[in-house]
């Protein structure tokens, strides 16, 4: 009895063991073919081609392609968007696209609310301020700012003219805070900047545009003369009254080559992303520099502009007795001795 069970339990044995044979033969094969795959694979990686095991759809790709930067923290506005673009470097757009980003009631408070608030961050240490959409900006929004400009409150010649003063020195403003605020600020023009957009523009410290942007001072085909700091900025940033006069007087368009040569601009690009890339590159190189070296830069310039050599140069020593005690002027000079870019020093921020 024990011999008889004792064979089928051999030929049990025998079962599993050949089973188990042909499983592990099974499984080394399956691991040769895996890795004969997975170095065919990495192959055509390495020659170029993609491979993806979890392709997206192309609803995903799309979504993924127009991811855009948040919203900069306490700059939240109805004809502007405010991002981090990168480090200490703030990106303003105008961001009306749908309206040619006209410039309607609230553009105007909102732009100095905007660099007030940008003159006080200390975070950041360049702007870069653009268009969105197919140009940069096709100026006033006349159909929203109509009722204010055409039927001014006031019964009499006298009050209308006090109401319309204040309100002109509240537009003055908007563009005035630009140069007021102690960071430099790039101006990236593409398409028409029209009217009220050079105001804008020439109160920037730099600007770039794109080979397709276009310069016109449109107010006197609108029957007025501009009064928000084109005709007191133009003549001092082209230095050829002349040509500010034509522009002013005709309203005719300058196109980018002229503004290039005539000093409004200071380089041209072929589009619009890459005119991007190049004003945040140029904005990355300023916020690597001292801001106090920088911002007391553009503080001096600006004062020099509208001062004799004289009083600027006796500014400049009012400013910098105080402003040579900074801390920044023994790192920066340690690290031109280390011959290290300026770009790894860690300036404090101001």
């Amino acid at each position: 009895m024990a011999a008889f069970c004792a064979r089928p339990l051999r030929f049990l044995l025998l079962v599993y063991s050949s089973e188990s044979v042909a499983m592990a033969a099974v499984r080394a094969a399956s691991r040769r073919l895996r890795n004969l795959l997975t170095r065919r694979l990495t192959a055509r990686t390495n020659l170029g081609l993609s491979l993806n095991f979890h392709p997206m759809s192309s609803f995903a790709q799309d979504e993924a392609s127009k991811a855009a930067p948040e919203e900069a923290p306490g700059h939240s506005y109805e004809s502007l968007r405010v991002t981090s673009a990168q480090k200490h470097i703030l990106h303003v757009q105008l961001n009306r696209p749908e309206k040619r980003n006209a410039m309607n009631k609230a553009f105007w408070s909102e732009m100095v609310v905007c660099f007030n608030k940008i003159a006080e961050d200390s975070d950041c240490r360049a702007v870069v301020i653009s268009g969105a959409g197919k140009m940069f900006t096709s100026g006033i929004d006349f159909v929203d700012m109509a009722s204010g400009l055409l039927q001014p409150a006031g019964g009499d010649v006298a009050r209308i003219s006090w109401h319309l003063h204040s309100l002109l020195s509240r537009y003055q403003e908007t563009f005035s805070v630009i140069e007021k605020c102690p960071k430099p600020v790039i101006g990236a023009i593409h398409g028409g900047c029209i009217g009220a957009g050079v105001d804008l523009i020439t109160a920037c410290d730099i600007r770039y545009c794109t080979q397709d942007a276009s310069f016109q001072v449109k107010e006197v085909d609108l029957g007025l003369a501009a009064d928000v700091g084109t005709l007191q900025r133009l003549p001092r940033v082209i230095g050829n009254q002349s040509l500010v006069n034509e522009l002013a007087f005709t309203a005719r368009k300058m196109m980018a080559d002229e503004a290039l040569e005539s000093g409004l601009v200071s380089r041209v690009f072929p589009d619009k992303e890459v005119m991007l890339d190049a004003a945040f590159a140029l904005a990355a190189e300023i916020s690597s520099k001292s801001p106090v070296a920088v911002q007391s830069t553009k503080i001096n310039l600006l004062y020099s502009r509208d001062h004799s050599v004289t009083d600027s140069l006796n500014f400049m020593k009012s400013w910098n007795m105080s402003m040579l005690q900074t801390e920044d002027v023994v790192k920066s000079l340690q690290a031109l001795m280390e011959k290290k870019e300026l770009k790894t020093i860690t300036f404090s921020k101001l």
